[in-house]
C-alpha cells in the first residue's frame, strides 16, 4: 500500500488557523481538532506568526473620569439589556399568559425575572406560581426536548430548520416529527436565518477560448479527488469588497481550497485551486468545471490545468444551473453568515469565512446531499465502509 503524502497548508491557512486559535474561547486542542489538524502544527503556527501585543500604557488615573467610566458603562449596560430583551421578546408580546412564563423561564440566565415580567405585562407572584405547579408527563416531556432542541440549534449557528433537526434527533435515538419540532421552535422562539437574493461575479463576456460542458450536470462523483466544481463570489466590508474563490469536491460537497482577495483577477481562482491541489493531491483526468468567467478561461489558469492534466469543463453562456452546486454553496454561505454581518474590514471578514468553511460547513454542517452527514464525516464513512 503506498504511503499517503502529507498535507501541505498555505500562508493564507495557517495565518488564519492562528489568528482563530488566538482568539477563541476554545484550547489550542480543541480548535486544532475543530480544524482537523495535528495540535502540535497547530503550536507551531502560533510560535510562528503569533506577535506581542504591546502594553497600553496610557491608563487613567483621574478619578473623576473613573467615576465617569463607570456610570457610562452601567448605562450602556443597561441600554443593552433593554435593547436585547426587545429583541427575543418580541414574538411572544401578544401571545397568552402560559406562553410568556415558560419564554421567561428560558430566560433567567439572560435577564432578571422581574425585569422580564414588567415587560411581558404578566404577574411576578403570577409567574411563580406557574413555575412551582406540577407539570404534565407531556409538558415536562415537551421542556426536555426543548433544551435539546435550542442546543442543537444554537450549535448550527442558527440555520437548521425542522427538517435538519429531525435529523440531528434521529443521530440522538429520539424520533421526533418534523410538526413537532416545528410546533417547539415557535414557542421557544427560534427562527432560521432568512435568505437573500445574490448576483452572478463573474463576467463571461470575452474572447478567451472557453470549454465544453463536460459535466453536463452529472453533479454526482463516484469518489473523492475525480470531479471539482468552482466559482467566485464577493462580500461587502466597510474597507471595500471582498472576493472568494471557492473549490468543491462533488463526491462529497466538501470545500477542499479557498482563496481571497481584494481582486478577482486569475490568480484569485488559481491560489484557489493550487490549494486543493497541495491538499488533496488529485490523479491527473480530475474533471474541473466553472462559470465561463475570464478568470477561468485566462491563460494562466489553462496553463496550471494543463500542468497538472486536468480536463476543463465550463458551464453555457448565462446558465446557472449547470454549475448548481457552487451556486448552492454561496448561497448557503450568504444566507448563515454574510448576510447577516456588517464587516468593518477584509480581515474580519477572511477570518469569519475561514472559520465558516474549516470548522462548519466542511467537519459539522450537515448535507442533505450526504445523507445528513458533514462532507468530512462523510468522506470517512465511506473511506471505513
Amino acid at each position: 500500500m503506498s504511503r499517503e503524502k502529507p498535507k501541505t497548508y498555505t500562508a493564507e491557512f495557517r495565518e488564519s488557523a492562528v489568528k482563530l486559535a488566538n482568539e477563541s474561547d476554545q484550547s489550542v486542542a480543541e480548535t486544532a481538532k475543530g480544524l482537523g489538524i495535528n495540535v502540535n502544527t497547530l503550536h507551531t503556527w502560533i510560535a510562528k506568526y503569533s506577535r506581542p501585543t504591546p502594553s497600553d500604557k496610557s491608563v487613567r488615573t483621574d478619578d473623576h473620569l473613573y467615576e465617569e467610566l463607570k456610570r457610562l458603562k452601567k448605562e450602556n449596560a443597561r441600554l443593552t439589556e433593554e435593547r436585547d430583551l426587545l429583541k427575543k421578546a418580541a414574538g411572544v408580546l401578544c401571545q397568552r399568559s402560559a406562553v410568556k412564563y415558560a419564554w421567561i423561564q428560558q430566560h433567567t440566565d439572560d435577564f432578571p425575572v422581574d425585569v422580564m415580567c414588567r415587560f411581558t405585562g404578566v404577574s411576578r407572584s403570577a409567574y411563580y406560581d406557574w413555575l412551582h405547579r406540577s407539570e404534565t408527563s407531556c409538558e415536562k416531556a415537551d421542556s426536555e426536548l426543548k433544551e435539546v432542541i435550542k442546543q442543537a440549534f444554537s450549535k448550527s449557528r442558527a440555520t437548521y430548520g425542522a427538517r435538519r433537526l429531525k435529523e440531528v434527533l434521529f443521530k440522538q435515538n429520539q424520533r421526533v416529527s418534523r410538526r413537532r419540532i416545528s410546533r417547539l421552535m415557535r414557542e421557544t422562539n427560534l427562527a432560521c436565518k432568512t435568505k437573500r437574493k445574490f448576483k452572478a461575479t463573474t463576467n463571461s463576456s470575452h474572447d478567451l477560448p472557453v470549454a465544453e460542458n463536460l459535466l453536463d450536470r452529472q453533479f454526482k462523483a463516484a469518489k473523492a479527488n475525480q470531479v471539482y466544481a468552482g466559482d467566485i463570489t464577493y462580500v461587502h466590508t466597510q474597507e471595500g469588497w471582498l472576493y472568494l474563490a471557492v473549490v468543491i469536491d462533488l463526491y462529497s460537497r466538501q470545500v477542499v481550497g479557498w482563496s481571497m482577495a481584494e481582486h478577482m483577477r486569475a490568480k484569485l481562482v488559481n491560489d484557489a485551486l493550487i490549494m486543493a491541489i497541495w491538499k488533496r493531491k488529485p490523479a491527473k483526468g480530475l474533471l474541473w468545471h466553472t462559470d465561463r468567467g475570464s478568470q477561468y478561461a485566462s491563460e494562466s489558469h489553462r496553463g496550471l490545468l494543463k500542468q497538472h492534466g486536468f480536463q476543463q469543463s465550463m458551464s453555457r453562456k448565462g446558465n446557472c444551473w449547470d454549475n448548481a452546486v457552487s451556486e448552492s454553496f454561496f448561497h448557503t454561505l450568504k444566507t448563515e453568515l454574510i448576510n447577516h454581518v456588517t464587516y468593518q474590514t477584509r480581515a474580519e471578514a477572511k477570518q469569519a469565512i475561514f472559520e465558516y468553511i474549516e470548522v462548519f460547513y466542511n467537519r459539522e454542517r450537515l448535507h442533505s446531499a450526504n445523507g445528513y452527514l458533514s462532507p468530512v464525516d462523510y468522506e470517512l464513512q465511506q473511506k471505513a465502509a
